[in-house]
């Protein structure tokens, strides 16, 4: 699972569309960093380019960061104890 961290100040009004429905909408794009960040991020997020701009060279827009946690499996079976050495 990753958790991503945006930062709103940094997205451009420009990048920003209104689809159909009226919402309001941003494409990101999230992929993996070649070092781990300062703060353990292991991808970055950036604004989604165009053909035309990625074979320009044009530098990305950075926008956030991401890391990679894991959660262990916790179970809900209660633990069962014996009941023989209860005293009634």
């Amino acid at each position: 699972m990753l958790i991503l961290d945006i930062c709103l100040s940094d997205l451009p009004s420009e990048a920003i569309t209104t689809g159909k429905n009226g919402k309001k909408y941003i494409k990101l794009v999230c992929a993996e960093r070649k070092a781990e960040g300062k703060f353990g991020e292991t991808h970055y997020i950036a604004l989604s380019q165009s053909k035309e701009e990625r074979e320009a060279k044009k530098p990305a827009t950075y926008v956030g960061g991401a890391k990679n946690v894991s959660y262990k499996n916790v179970t809900s079976e209660p633990k069962v104890s014996s009941t023989d050495d209860l005293p009634f």
